[in-house]
């Protein structure tokens, strides 16, 4: 049993209407095409969304903590385990000038 497509055919311009549409779209003030410069700077917007590279980098680990450690630091609120990596490096800090 043979099924029939039901997209649309996309049918290419001639070169004689690609050259009308060129010239039309070259005429509109307000669509010029980008020179080189503007399309060597364009970024893709991906690039844009993301956050930037964190000079201090941190590594993603897996620990056991106590419920009611981590009880408390969720209980601040958002941020809560930059909180808790803040407290840990205060704590080894301490711990290398005692050294």
């Amino acid at each position: 049993m043979s099924r029939t497509s039901s997209r649309t055919e996309i049918v290419p311009p001639t070169l004689e209407e690609d050259r009308a549409i060129t010239a039309a779209a070259k005429a509109d003030p307000d669509a010029q095409p980008l020179s080189a410069i503007q399309l060597k700077a364009m970024v893709p917007l991906r690039a844009l969304r993301r956050r930037p590279k964190s000079a201090n980098k941190k590594l993603l680990v897996s620990i056991r903590c106590s419920p009611e450690v981590v009880a408390y630091f969720k209980s601040t609120g958002e941020g809560w385990q930059a909180r808790m990596d803040t407290v840990l490096r205060r704590y080894v800090a301490r711990r290398t000038k005692a050294a």
